[in-house]
């Protein structure tokens, strides 16, 4: 079972409780598909199963294919083509009506304001990319799959600075590049090359079409499809597979027009986190509560959820009617019975998380306690991301029926991600694994596939040597300084 495709009984809506009704912050919107579009993507998807292409329809148009189950489902109820012809699903339609002088001329000043906000914020970023290290935004720029832009964007950072009167050495280091890449560019400006006109020939260690076919078919597998190519490489590769490496999957995936956002996604702006660190499992856990949304709209469970920053382990997960320091503090105590007592706990500044019952549980047990900053939402990072994991998988409920339903599901959940889950930031190892310390067998059974496929084709690694190993981080930060002393934990 993955958690991706993870099952759930149908939402009991018959039970009635007395729930918490406190209604959630305005969000940024999300991806809407409007009945129209889901009944298209439907014909268009039964026409590409036809020809056994409905894994690489469902990539190359964003969607997972629990929404063909479910729009399926509606569409065969008559509610898709009813909402299509009617237009109740989706953004209720609007007459556009004529502004008036001072509706206009409000317009036009906000329209200017934007813009201007607009500059500010790019004023800002460039004294922000002109006071980093040197080389630090290139090189993070360059992990991302963006080196053409980042030294284009670095060359212009640098040639104003010159321009300015900045010395080449002073400007090199604001713009974090070398002084000799900028003289090599010049020149190349200066004196182009000639192009030739000869044919370009074919790579070495080409991937064969059949190859191709077959890295393409697996892509777009039952198997895979709702899979990213980094997921789909850790799990071939444990089972003693290896077909190719992951940014040949994206090479492909590309071409084929097949890579396209998914999830829910929205942006949100980077915030700044408090520091701690962690050595290995067991050191800091970080815990939030969050809100299932109930049978009724403005009806609300609370998940109390707690998770080891290192292993990224869910050490406990309990659903309850609302929110209260009492609750919180019995479930610390089981979760501090089933697993053990950790060095410093992490939360934000809820009413449960800063209760006194909460605090003085903690004080008697010698755990250090850690909160993120007043007006600060973003400074508990791992609860965050786990959250965000839990809601923007396609099988997350809108609405749970019961109490008895929301717990159902967080536990089958909860189980899922800690033992099946491969995690980018553990090497695509499992939480549990990491947590219990087990990693080592499947690094072994990786370690093997990966010799075996050089053997067989070494000219197809880069510099005749084996892919950079999927290893463990040797800690886990909430906020990395800059600079630190080595071996010191820095605990706020």
């Amino acid at each position: 079972m993955s958690i991706t495709t993870l099952k759930q009984p149908a939402p009991d809506v018959s039970e009635n409780r007395i729930m918490d009704s406190s209604p959630r912050s305005d969000q940024p919107r999300r991806r809407t598909i409007s009945p129209a579009q889901k009944l298209a993507y439907l014909e268009g998807y039964e026409q590409a199963i036809q020809t056994s292409e409905g894994g690489s329809y469902l990539r190359a148009n964003g969607i997972y294919s629990s929404h063909i189950a479910e729009w399926r489902k509606l569409r065969n109820a008559g509610i898709l083509d009813e909402h299509a012809t009617t237009g109740q699903c989706g953004t209720p339609r609007t007459t556009k009506s004529k502004l008036t002088k001072e509706q206009a001329e409000i317009a036009r000043l906000k329209k200017e304001l934007a813009a201007r906000d607009v500059k500010l914020a790019t004023t800002q970023t460039a004294l922000d990319i002109m006071g980093k290290a040197p080389r630090a935004l290139g090189a993070d720029l360059e992990e991302r799959g963006f080196r053409i832009d980042s030294r284009a964007f670095m060359k212009n950072v640098f040639d104003q600075l010159v321009e300015s009167g900045i010395s080449t050495r002073r400007a090199s280091s604001l713009a974090g590049v070398s002084r000799a890449t900028m003289a090599r560019h010049k020149r190349a400006e200066r004196f182009p090359r000639k192009p030739v006109d000869a044919p370009r020939p074919a790579p070495a260690n080409k991937l064969t079409e059949a190859e191709e076919a077959l890295i393409l078919e697996t892509l777009n597998s039952d198997r895979f499809v709702d899979q990213a190519p980094e997921q789909i490489y850790a799990v071939l590769l444990s089972e003693g597979t290896y077909l190719c490496s992951v940014a040949s999957m994206y090479r492909l995936l590309r071409r084929e027009k097949q890579v396209a956002e998914r999830r829910r996604q929205a942006r949100h702006p980077a915030r700044k986190v408090p520091e701690l660190v962690a050595y290995q499992p067991g050191e800091v856990f970080s815990w939030d509560i969050t809100k299932l949304a109930g049978p009724r709209k403005g009806t609300y469970f609370d998940a109390y959820v707690m998770i080891d920053i290192y292993s990224r382990y869910v050490v406990g997960c309990q659903v309850h009617l609302r929110e209260s320091g009492a609750l919180a503090e019995a479930f610390m105590k089981q979760v501090f019975a089933q697993d053990q007592v950790p060095q410093v706990v992490h939360a934000d500044r809820g009413t449960s998380m800063t209760s006194k019952p909460v605090a003085s549980l903690l004080s008697d047990l010698d755990v250090l306690r850690s909160h993120s900053r007043p007006k600060v939402s973003n400074d508990n990072p791992y609860s965050e991301s786990w959250f965000k994991t839990l809601k923007y998988m396609p099988a997350f409920p809108e609405r749970f029926g019961s109490l008895e339903h929301a717990r159902d599901f967080m536990d089958r959940f909860v189980h899922a991600y800690n033992t099946e889950h491969r995690h980018s930031g553990l090497g695509f190892h499992t939480p549990a694994d990491v947590h219990f310390g087990m990693t080592g067998h499947v690094d072994d059974q990786r370690l093997t596939a990966l010799e075996k496929a050089w053997a067989e084709h070494p000219e197809r690694f880069g510099k005749n040597r084996l892919p950079k190993k999927m290893l463990l981080p040797e800690v886990a930060w909430i906020n990395e300084p800059i600079k630190q002393e080595d071996g010191e934990k820095m605990l706020v």
